[in-house]
């Protein structure tokens, strides 16, 4: 018996089989594409007791994917009788829930619906998700399929933290809010800091930064978020790999207005043509990035510049709503994987007794604390787990939710 869990990002989509107590990995990958070419997409397998298999595939759209990465996941497992392995539940990572979930469910036709029709607002995330439960639910027929969803985590955000400053009606008629996103990544990286600092959740204030192809920093007390960088879609906060951050809303009506472009003009613009890849011209991948930036790419120097310095301005943003932070962590592909990123990062959070040992930071492997011994806040790099949270909800919610509820 096993779990299985399916992470669709926007430029990747990781996966992960585990004993059907959520303790034991199986197997874990991922297949990625952040290069932007789908044809040349990197599968990485990595079997718990064997050898990492690299390779290349074509996966051209999320549903080749998502089947991609059913049999990459199941494939090294001993087979039943009819060629499957016994999969007690599929749980699925469902970036945007809408004001709808406020917590992990099973999918049922009702929860697919809901999904799509918040398909406009997490372009990049939802309609890959839906795809990976409809390839779980041909692969698994039967098997109980569970929507983990990336904004439960901010479900108790205060008014004060989730409204703007537009007319109130906006919210109350339409729904307009932060509703956060990351939260899967966020909600384990602060129990993993925790674990670290050999303290409870409950009695921490920490600073938690998921960086890669989307960007997010969240401030936690108590164990609740409490203000986050994410907004009503994936595209609000920081700068990403393709998607734009905050901007000037004056700059989409001017647009409009003075040079013609159309909503699906700057819909696609911003989620697709912006961010790390618009302003550096190279890649969206910040490794590609570095590496232009130290041939002496001034517009990859820049990209990298700009996402430093704007990660940097949130974590002192969020640290003044905690009132200061015992930690602050860094987690996924770009927080785990460019020590380069995080020492320009905290460079200059000093006045917030942030004090990072550069000898500890060039060389860290997750999960790991790199401040200085002597720094009043401590620096961790954890090991995004974001596959092993969504099994362990989907394990907890097949257990116990009541499926009429859902369906």
């Amino acid at each position: 018996m096993s779990l299985l869990a399916l992470n669709a990002g926007s430029s990747s989509l990781k996966f992960g089989l585990f004993d059907d107590e959520a303790r034991e990995r199986f197997v874990t990958g991922e297949i990625d594409w952040a290069s932007g070419d789908r044809q040349q997409a990197e599968l990485v397998v990595r079997p718990h007791n064997g050898t990492t298999v690299r390779s290349r595939l074509s996966v051209p759209d999320s549903a080749a994917a998502a089947a991609c990465a059913i049999h990459a996941a199941l494939g090294p497992m001993q087979t039943g009788c009819n060629g499957i392995p016994a999969i007690t539940a599929v749980g699925h990572r469902v970036v945007h829930g809408g004001a709808e979930f406020r917590a992990s469910v099973l999918i049922g036709e009702r929860v697919k619906a809901a999904i799509a029709r918040l398909c406009d607002v997490a372009p990049l995330h939802n309609p890959p998700a839906l795809k990976a439960i409809e390839a779980a639910e041909a692969a698994l027929p039967g098997v109980p399929q569970v929507a983990v969803f990336d904004t439960a985590f901010y479900a108790h955000l205060a008014p004060k933290a989730y409204l703007y400053g537009v007319p109130y009606s906006w919210y109350q008629n339409w729904g307009i809010r932060r509703f956060g996103f990351h939260g899967i990544s966020h909600a384990y990286c602060l129990s993993r800091a925790a674990e670290l600092m050999k303290r409870e959740p409950a009695q921490l204030h920490l600073i938690t930064c998921h960086l890669g192809g989307g960007c997010s920093a969240t401030a936690v007390r108590g164990g609740i978020a409490v203000a986050t960088t994410g907004g009503f879609t994936p595209l609000d906060g920081l700068l990403m790999g393709t998607r734009c951050g905050s901007v000037d809303p004056g700059i989409l009506t001017y647009l409009q207005r003075h040079e013609g472009l159309t909503h699906k003009d700057l819909d696609r613009a911003l989620n697709y043509s912006a961010g790390l890849l618009g302003i550096s011209g190279v890649s969206a991948d910040l490794g590609e990035i570095e590496a232009a930036a130290n041939r002496g790419n001034e517009r990859a120097r820049l990209a990298f510049d700009m996402l430093a310095d704007q990660v940097r301005s949130a974590i002192a943003a969020l640290a003044a709503s905690l009132g200061g932070g015992d930690a602050l962590a860094f987690t996924d592909r770009i927080g785990e994987g460019s020590a380069t990123l995080r020492a320009a990062v905290c460079q200059g959070l000093q006045f917030m007794g942030i004090n990072l040992d550069l000898e500890k930071n060039a060389r860290a492997r997750p999960d790991a604390d790199i401040a200085t011994a002597g720094s009043p806040a401590r620096v961790i790099v954890v090991h995004a787990e974001e596959e092993l949270a969504i099994a362990r909800e989907a394990l907890r919610v097949s257990r116990t939710a009541s499926r009429p509820n859902f369906l």
